[in-house]
């Protein structure tokens, strides 16, 4: 047994040396130590062992198993360091090249034009109010003095739920639930996306953002109105602008009119943003018409007010120079970082 133990101990010591993988040291630690093992089977065999010779055949065993176990774990920790130098060697970075440049985000322009519209009226007194973009047919049309048959339904179609729901297409309806609470006098501008069913082109996506104000208090008149939006065009595009009111028509409003400045660029002479006109039309605006305000339970006896829409993407192609809406949506950084 003695002979036969040497032997086991001498062939696997010559094995280990000449293994490559941590998975065929295992296989030999298996095959020799293992409970089915060489070793193993022979300590089977120890009942046909001399009792006075047992003692010294179990010390030879233990220190041929210690021998082998050490042999396996020395191997493998000399694999494991050739495997680690590998991997260094493969990833090994070269210092002196340049570091890769962190690219940091920016502000929307819109987001930028949001924020000094916001800014500017809650320097005047105003509240920032928000409301659903999915809305009840009721607020966004019926309540604004546009009942089911009218004209204005057809130019502001939109995308419908079903028959009592849709995609707002405007933030007026965020007034109208502002009113409804009863907690007069109301300075408010209500920003937001909206919904319209419009071709995607130059000026138009089916999808942009509004920002609508309305005040309601006592003695509110047209000239109220004016003023407050002679001073934010100043704000917008410089203290030298000017501006004039065309009377135009909206079903919420009475009088109704739309508001143009003078063009910021050429200073009303003529140029390529404002056509050759001198002036730019930036918004629509007009007194609340009575039975917007008595179907919110207002007294028009008491109250009057105004209310106006600005499209925030028009104010940023304008304000920005941008010839294309649809570069504001495209998400590239390149144009994206000029802002």
């Amino acid at each position: 047994m003695k002979d036969k133990l040497k032997e086991i101990t001498e062939n696997t010591l010559e094995r280990v040396k000449s293994v490559l993988t941590p998975e065929e040291l295992n296989e030999i630690r298996v095959k020799i130590l293992g409970k089915k093992g060489e070793i193993t089977a022979l300590l089977q065999n120890m009942k046909n062992v001399p009792a006075e010779e047992r003692a010294e055949i179990g010390r030879i065993v233990n220190e041929a198993k210690q021998t082998i176990e050490e042999a396996i774990k020395k191997a493998d920790d000399i694999i494991k360091e050739k495997r680690l130098d590998e991997e260094i060697k493969k990833e090994k970075t070269d210092v002196t090249l340049p570091a890769t440049k962190i690219t940091y985000g920016h502000r929307h322009p819109n987001r930028v034009m949001l924020e000094e519209v916001e800014k500017i009226f809650i320097g005047m007194g105003y509240e920032v109010v928000h409301g659903p973009e999915v809305e009840l047919d009721y607020y966004n049309f019926e309540a604004l003095n546009i009942p089911a048959n009218h004209p204005a339904k057809d130019e502001q179609d939109t995308f419908y739920i079903n028959d009592k729901v849709v995609l707002r297409t405007q933030t007026s309806p965020v007034q109208v639930r502002q009113m409804e609470r009863g907690k007069i006098p109301i300075r408010m501008i209500a920003p937001g996306r909206v919904f319209r069913a419009d071709e995607v082109d130059a000026t138009h996506s089916p999808c942009f953002h509004q920002i609508e104000g309305m005040v309601i208090d006592e003695n509110i008149t047209f000239a109220d109105l004016k003023g407050t939006l002679v001073s934010f065009a100043k704000r917008i595009f410089g203290e030298d602008t000017k501006t004039k009111f065309r009377p135009h028509h909206f079903p919420f409003t009475e009088p109704s009119a739309e508001m143009d400045v003078t063009c910021f660029k050429c200073k009303g002479k003529g140029c390529r943003i404002c056509k050759g006109e001198g002036w730019i039309e930036i918004l629509g605006c007009g007194m609340i018409h009575p039975l917007v305000l008595e179907r919110c339970d207002v007294d028009t006896q008491k109250y009057s007010g105004f209310a106006f829409g600005i499209g925030l993407e028009r104010l940023a192609l304008l304000k920005y120079e941008i010839d294309d809406m649809r570069l504001l949506y495209e998400n590239d950084i390149r144009f994206l970082g000029q802002f």
